[in-house]
């Protein structure tokens, strides 16, 4: 047996997330990548050089050459049936590189793929994507037009990408409904800013509130120093926010996982092909002096799952909100000479107990489910809708009204009495002229005051329900 040695210069990333329009790198480092070649992958490549030069000297139209090379790599990852398994030639690499500065322009939106569908994780906090109101597992099926199946995610995210001021359209199939969303977002700068922190009143404690919407090359520094400052103030407890998350750099997750899990227990468990499993432990020795809630939904995946499991088995902290999303797997960033990279799941996380939740989630220990605020679909109006229409369109209005304190008979999408009425009201209440048709600058004024209404800390049941347990709580 003869073997052919080959050093690709390789970037070594380890990425935990659920990989979409927004990606970093952790661990860089330059190093040899050695391929042991047998005479039975040399038979092998032999076959599929042959078929190669067959395909290009004989097919009856002329064949690009790199179109050949690149569509034998992508069969080869297609054949792992792995979603986060996938090439990129160097104009997709160069493309997603551009997420490593502080902001690129798009829409803000994370996504993967699930049995053959490209699915919304989360859509990033005050971003177009959000303000327009998309979901997670929302499902696209066109962009501008054009039907994505069979395109990978990084495909899928290189024609939703664009520049700041341009509009795309994305055709949404969501859950519940019968017929796809049209939704015309106008992409934007996007800043990649992920800590965010508040002091909250409870009672007469003080309680301490960190979102983490991103785990990102900052995000650990950034982490810090909120939660510094946060502990000055003298907060009696502190919630941990990463609803919505759909992960990042695992050495962001150690660095927030190391303020509060002890070396007791692995932050996260590593295992690599042939089973074995190394260990990322936390050098703190003593647990914080205050209780500690993790908020977490079905938007929480992968880096957030670590962060929540780490929190929660480690150190018996409090999970509330919704199951998660569920992705236990790990990916390395791998470049070729030519600039393009293969993006290759090669790891298993596992929880400090060595669970795997790859597609099961994380269950909350408090299940909590937000009101229908939070689940609204957007409002798409072309023609004014009035009295005696009925349609989908009408059917989200009234379910919008009724959300916002403006009763309705009817909630199946037939344009009664009660809904004009409903209508009218709130028409007024928002200075708008009373007239009980519903037109775009209606819609789009019920859109505004439901994003404000979502940001009201008593409208939000997830968050209300982590105050009310730091007062009735074990951990008090």
């Amino acid at each position: 047996m003869r073997r052919t040695t080959v050093v690709l210069y390789m970037i070594c990333t380890m990425i935990i997330t659920a990989i979409g329009t927004y990606f970093g790198m952790n661990y860089i480092e330059e190093r040899g990548l050695v391929i042991k070649e047998s005479s039975r992958h040399k038979e092998h490549l032999e076959k599929v050089n042959q078929i190669f030069h067959i395909i290009l000297n004989e097919y009856v139209e002329k064949v690009d050459e790199e179109m050949l090379i690149e569509g034998a790599i992508e069969g080869m990852l297609e054949k792992l049936e792995d979603p986060y398994s996938v090439y990129l030639n160097a104009k997709q690499s160069r493309h997603f590189q551009q997420s490593l500065d502080s902001s690129f322009q798009g829409i803000g939106a994370e996504i993967s793929e699930e049995n053959g569908k490209i699915i919304i994780v989360a859509p990033f906090k005050n971003s177009p994507a959000e303000k327009a109101g998309i979901q997670p597992f929302d499902q696209i099926l066109k962009v501008d037009g054009e039907d994505v199946t069979g395109l990978n995610i990084y495909e899928v995210t290189e024609k939703i990408r664009g520049k700041k001021g341009t509009t795309v359209t994305l055709e949404i199939q969501r859950e519940g409904l019968s017929k796809p969303l049209q939704l015309e977002i106008t992409r934007e700068e996007i800043p990649i800013e992920t800590v965010f922190s508040a002091v909250l009143e409870n009672g007469e404690k003080q309680v301490g509130y960190i979102e983490i919407t991103s785990f990102s090359r900052e995000t650990g520094k950034d982490f810090a120093k909120h939660l510094r400052a946060l502990e000055q103030e003298g907060i009696s407890g502190l919630i941990i926010d990463v609803r919505g998350n759909p992960g990042g750099l695992l050495s962001s997750v150690h660095e927030v996982a190391g303020h509060f899990v002890t070396d007791k227990k692995p932050i996260v468990q590593i295992e690599y092909r042939n089973g074995k499993k190394e260990q990322i432990l936390s050098k703190a020795k003593e647990k914080k002096p205050y209780p500690i809630v993790v908020l977490i939904d079905r938007g929480s995946a992968s880096a957030s799952e670590i962060l929540a499991a780490a929190l929660h088995e480690g150190e018996g902290y409090t999970t509330i909100g919704e199951k998660t999303f569920g992705k236990g797997t790990v990916q390395q960033q791998i470049e070729l000479p030519d600039r393009s990279q293969v993006k290759l799941t090669t790891y298993k996380w596992l929880t400090p107990d060595g669970n795997w939740l790859h597609k099961k989630g994380l269950e909350p220990d408090i299940p909590v489910t937000q009101s229908e605020l939070f689940n609204l679909h957007p409002l798409l109006v072309g023609e004014p809708l009035h009295r005696n229409m009925n349609n989908e369109q009408i059917e989200h209005a009234q379910h919008t009204l009724r959300s916002l304190g403006y009763q309705t008979a009817r909630t199946d999408g037939y344009f009664d009495d009660s809904t004009e009425a409903a209508l009218k009201r709130f028409q007024k209440d928002h200075d708008l002229p009373a007239t009980g048709v519903l037109d775009s600058k209606t819609a789009q004024t019920m859109a505004t005051v439901v994003r404000q209404e979502k940001q009201k800390l008593e409208n939000d049941k997830q968050l209300m329900m982590a105050l009310m347990y730091f007062e009735y709580g074990k951990d008090n």
